[in-house]
């Protein structure tokens, strides 16, 4: 099975089955966001646990690259600290921008690796960023950072 391949099979399963999609009962910020090319729309929130880890809540609908990626979001962000949160954020949102060249760190990125294939197309990038950056302004409103520096 090639590289490719692979990060397919991973985006496609987290987009059959998403990993803590819902949304929490008490969050600390909450940030809506849609798509307007394509009508994508997620809602993320944000809590912390009694250790000051970061609990992550989302609902939406759209493409398979949008849902997954609010999966793997969901899947790496929760019970990290917020400086680690950010630092996964950040990573992403690099990959993101790269149009599919340079090496991502698998180590910070996990699974979101898969998306390094998404970058090629400007017009995915916007699906797969959907949630980072409803993530970011749900940590705004919650007072957990001050700015989205890094976007």
């Amino acid at each position: 099975m090639d590289l490719e391949s692979l990060y397919q099979d991973i985006i496609l399963d987290h987009y059959k089955h998403p990993r803590g999609k819902g949304l929490l009962n008490k969050p600390l910020g909450s940030a809506f966001h849609v798509n307007p090319t394509c009508g994508d729309e997620i809602t993320v929130q944000v809590n912390r646990d009694a250790e000051g880890g970061l609990i992550i809540g989302y609902d939406g609908q759209g493409c398979s690259i949008s849902q997954a990626s609010a999966s793997v979001l969901v899947e790496l962000i929760t019970g990290e600290s917020i400086e680690r949160s950010e630092v996964i954020r950040k990573a992403f949102l690099e990959l993101m921008h790269a149009q599919g060249v340079g090496e991502p760190d698998e180590d910070v990125l996990g699974d979101a690796i898969a998306f390094a294939g998404v970058a090629k197309f400007p017009a995915r990038v916007k699906c797969a960023l959907l949630s980072w950056m409803a993530l970011q302004d749900a940590e705004i409103q919650a007072g957990l950072i001050t700015t989205g520096e890094g976007a």
